[in-house]
């Protein structure tokens, strides 16, 4: 019985680590990403700035998202350093995610606005394009570690099952 609570016990370690691990993959995920939130309307908008490097980023990414999603209301608009518009996008579904060439170094700015009277509650983010290769290969490992782990207590479950009928 002493093996079977240290083999159960290094299995749940093996599924907390998986879920570290996850949460470690989504901060590298979003390291480099900006994100804010607020309401917005004909007089209020919401503006997120992040810095990017050309050499670094060649790609940005924004993302949209309306909690209250009205027709051709919202729009972003990304403005590049030199606070030339680079896109300008109205947003006809409740989540919008878009790429945008990054051609100079400096400050670029997400900038959400509404055409109507009433306040929309809307969430942004920009940044660099997250590293695939990075992301895949986090998100393979901590997978397989939490596959393990459960696959070792469930193991470890019917093997303590199939022992309790023998006893009896």
């Amino acid at each position: 019985m002493q093996k079977s609570g240290l083999i159960i016990v290094i299995f749940g370690l093996l599924i907390v680590t998986g879920l570290v691990m996850s949460i470690v993959e989504n901060q590298i995920t979003l390291e480099g990403i900006n994100q804010g939130n607020g309401k917005v309307s004909s007089i209020e908008t919401v503006i997120i700035s992040v810095d990017l490097d050309k050499k670094i980023t060649p790609v940005g990414i924004f993302a949209v998202q309306i909690m209250e999603f009205k027709e051709n209301a919202i729009s972003a608009i990304i403005l590049d350093p030199s606070n030339i518009e680079i896109i300008s996008q109205k947003i006809n579904e409740e989540t919008l995610e878009k790429e945008f060439d990054v051609f100079e170094t400096g400050t670029y700015q997400l900038i959400i606005q509404s055409s109507d009277e009433d306040e929309i509650y809307v969430a942004g983010a920009i940044g660099s394009l997250p590293d695939a290769n990075k992301k895949f290969i986090l998100s393979i490992i901590s997978l397989s570690i939490l596959i393990i782990g459960m696959m070792g207590l469930a193991t470890m479950a019917v093997i303590g099952i199939k022992n309790k009928k023998k006893s009896i």
